[in-house]
């Protein structure tokens, strides 16, 4: 072995090795149980961000952990082409060109969003492998490929035979830069500085006026009425007659509506249902036409008469100028409030009404709502459970159509008398008439229509039976919390309704990594970070270390002293390795333990073994990598390597095949974390008969002696704290001596001091553990970490009176 360990090259050189060995390789085999993760595909947007790496870095953990225990895995990969988000980073490209889509033409511009993908999906993969992800390269998808491409319009043809998909005109999320339909998902809220404008609306009989109050002044020409609430006393005898609309001159009626707002502005709101949501609501409950004066460009339109190709702004502009010319503007105040903004661009939003296709909720989610309360599914933890189902429960209809220029292009087709036809392939004629004359519809799938099957997509549904038998349903996702309603439920209900089960049993849903200063990495702000910087500075097994060091329920900051110290648990292990290989000589690693420390050892890699699979059972992997830690750095290195390197250089052949058959279940406890340092010093093992990667999970042993070294452990802790040596005697001295190392005659602190230290210890664990508040109302972990204290002060009191 090398004198140091240098993750450069050993960790590409390995994962090359496994693949073309074939071990990520999952293929249907009756003699096995499978244990399945259909990875969430990354956005083809660009490179992965340190979210991706933290996720990938959970679920190898858990794929490697299973693989070693028999288990018949595979670990699905793939990546999405996330349509609109796909389209704006194409476009920010073209940008840096001076050009636009417009100017290439959608033809071309397809052409270009596909150099995108091979670009970002190649390097996508190249990511994957870099972060150690043991995935079955052989299978990558891609939610555009030909299979994905027929799996996507089987499923909506299947909707849409069931009665469940439709066309309605609804007030939509609408961009005016991508000119497409927004999920409330992909909407952004800021706070902008506008004027409030207070404008006179005279009644139409003459009889004075009503005032309003308004930030876009531009959408004055399509409103509808103007209501009022119902217990408003300045308003109530207005209700039932009619106003007259400024610059168009439209008469409306004056309605009364308990969604008003009493206290904002004048209390009196102009309806305009084609431009707001909470118009058309109320619009749609009054029977009120809906006009719009806004094009899907932003601009005004040809209803908006001499003002038609006007920006908004512009269109404010004018409108204003009337109104102070005919006397109808009262005044204006600046008014800070909330708008809307696309997620990608930033443009700000749009409320449009528009012909949108939709997917009916109400009977996709009821078997999705009764796996989760019944816990078929389960997220964790219990927080985002209970937020899962609330979200499923309050779904509202999907809209799945976008008018993007690329994406799964809906399957179907429209005559020129406006009746449609839906069919996975084109039809020879029109359905309802018989034309001929057919043409397919521009609009594209939503995205997360596609992601929604990829659990059974991913398997080649629905020709493919053997693998679908074999790794449907699977078992695991790990993802974030924002994805729960894009993806996660989705996944759930489409699966239940396509292959009769659910996608996966359990969902992690994992922090989110900060920046080191707070908030969330963002690359246009400079705090994005990205992954491949990290393992490039201290290898994948050090990040991937660091990552779930950081791994809880709540949001983190980064922490790159937590990947230090990844690195610095590698160096310690490989050190230790090649102590322990070069002193035993090639010895055979067989168990025949003959002193305490070796009892020790074996009883601690036992009791450390349980506690992981309980903790990875509960998918808690910051208190794992604590426990893979500690056993290593502490038990392994400090205690038992420093007391048994005796022996070990004395050529005990007991010591030397004991050490080496330690060795050998550290590293494969370790493997599923740090899998490259520990596959390198794996092959240095004699006699080596298999890889680490596919090496049989230990069966864990008697830990009865787990805590044979605690007398020894706590005179050493005293003795460097106090100068004070309790009395031991036998081979808990001999292992303190070679261990601590004390100087000749050391041992002579100030045990009068040491007692009385303690004994006030003791005194205040006792008194805390007394006091019913403390005991009932602490966290039970405090609790008890407070008795284990009060526990070893008294052994440490007893063990200097002794």
């Amino acid at each position: 072995m090398e004198s140091l360990y240098k993750p450069e090259g050993v960790e590409e050189r390995w994962q090359r090795t496994w693949e073309t060995e074939g071990h990520y390789n999952a293929d249907p085999d009756p003699s096995r149980e499978s244990f399945v993760i259909a990875h969430p595909p990354p956005n083809v947007t660009g490179d992965l961000h340190m979210g991706h790496a933290l996720q990938l870095s959970l679920a190898d953990t858990i794929i490697r952990t299973r693989r070693m225990q028999g288990y018949n895995t595979l670990f699905q990969p793939g990546f999405d082409h996330a349509g609109i988000s796909t389209q704006n980073a194409v476009e920010k490209h073209l940008a840096q060109e001076g050009k636009t889509r417009q100017d290439l033409g959608r033809e071309a511009f397809e052409a270009r969003v596909w150099e995108w993908l091979r670009e970002y999906g190649g390097k996508i993969m190249l990511q994957f492998r870099r972060i150690g992800a043991s995935m079955d390269y052989r299978r990558e998808r891609f939610t555009m490929d030909d299979a994905y491409v027929r799996a996507v319009m089987r499923f909506f043809v299947h909707l849409y035979g069931k009665g469940w998909i439709y066309r309605a005109n609804r007030i939509i999320n609408w961009c005016p830069f991508h000119q497409t339909a927004l999920s409330d998902l992909e909407v952004a809220h800021v706070d902008v500085d506008d004027a409030l404008a207070y404008v006179r609306y005279p009644l139409a009989d003459g009889d004075g006026d009503i005032t309003i109050a308004t930030v876009r002044p531009a959408t004055i020409l399509a409103d509808v009425a103007v209501a009022v609430h119902p217990e408003d006393d300045r308003y109530r005898d207005l209700v039932g007659r009619e106003v007259i609309v400024p610059v168009v001159g439209r008469r409306v009626p004056l309605i009364a509506d308990e969604r008003v707002e009493r206290d904002f502005g004048t209390g009196a709101l102009k309806v305009t249902p084609g431009h707001d949501p909470l118009d058309y609501e109320i619009g749609r409950d009054h029977g009120l036409p809906e006009l719009t004066v806004i094009g899907p460009d932003g601009r005004m339109n040809e209803e908006a008469g001499e003002l038609a190709g006007l920006t908004q702004e512009e269109a404010d502009a004018r409108v204003i100028e009337w109104l102070k010319e005919h006397g109808q503007l009262e005044k204006r105040e600046s008014h800070r409030h909330t708008v809307a903004i696309c997620d990608r661009c930033h443009s700000r939003i749009e409320p449009r009404i528009s012909l949108q296709w939709w997917c009916s909720m109400e009977e996709l989610r009821r078997p999705a709502l009764e796996a989760l309360r019944s816990r078929r599914v389960r997220y964790r933890p219990e927080s985002q459970h209970r937020f899962a189902i609330k979200s499923l429960e309050e779904a509202p209809d999907w809209n799945i159509s976008r008018q993007i220029w690329w994406g799964h292009q809906l399957p179907v087709w429209e005559c020129p008398d406006g009746h449609i036809t839906v069919a996975e392939t084109e039809p020879d004629a029109c359905a309802q008439c018989g034309s001929r004359e057919l043409t397919r519809s521009t609009d594209v799938l939503d995205t997360w229509f596609s992601s929604a099957l990829w659990p059974f997509a991913t398997l080649g549904w629905p020709d493919d039976t053997e693998d679908l038998r074999t790794f449907y349903p699977g078992d695991l996702n790990t993802t974030a919390r924002d994805i729960i309603r894009l993806w996660e439920n989705r996944m759930i209900f489409s699966g239940l309704e396509m292959m009769g089960d659910v996608p996966f049993h359990d969902v992690v849903i994992h922090s989110t990594v900060h920046a080191p200063t707070g908030g969330r990495m963002s690359k246009s702000l400079g705090t994005g970070m990205n992954p491949l910087a990290a393992i490039e500075t201290y290898g994948a097994d050090a990040t991937r270390y660091g990552l779930m060091k950081m791994a809880s329920s709540q949001d983190v900051r980064f922490s790159e002293g937590a990947i230090e110290e990844g690195r610095k648990l590698a160096n310690k292990l490989w050190n230790v390795a090649r102590l322990v290989l070069q002193a035993s000589e090639g010895a055979a690693p067989e168990q025949r333990p003959r002193t305490l420390e070796e009892r020790w050892i074996l009883a601690r890699l036992s009791q450390t073994q349980r506690e992981l699979e309980r903790l990875l059972g509960e998918f808690d992997f910051s208190h794992m990598v604590h426990e893979l830690y500690h056993l290593t750095f502490d038990d392994f290195c400090d205690w038992y390597a420093e007391a048994v390197k005796g022996r070990l250089y004395e050529a005990d052949e007991d010591a030397r095949a004991t050490a080496v058959a330690a060795l050998e279940r550290l590293l494969k406890l370790l493997h599923p974390a740090l899998p490259h340092v520990t596959e390198e010093i794996w092959s240095n093992l004699p006699a080596r008969e298999t890889r680490l990667i596919v090496a049989p999970w230990p069966v864990a042993g008697d830990e009865a002696d787990a805590g044979a070294l605690t007398a020894v452990q706590e005179a050493a802790v005293m003795f460097r704290r106090s100068g004070v040596l309790p009395k031991l005697e036998g081979e808990e001295r001999r292992i303190f001596d070679a261990v601590v190392k004390p100087a000749e005659g050391a041992g002579d602190g100030n045990a009068a001091a040491e007692v009385e230290r303690l004994q006030k210890e003791i005194a205040r664990a006792e008194g805390m553990l007394a006091n019913d508040r403390f005991t009932q109302s602490a966290p039970a972990e405090v609790v008890e970490a407070e008795r284990e204290k009060l526990a070893r002060y008294r052994r440490e009191l007893d063990a200097i009176s002794g």
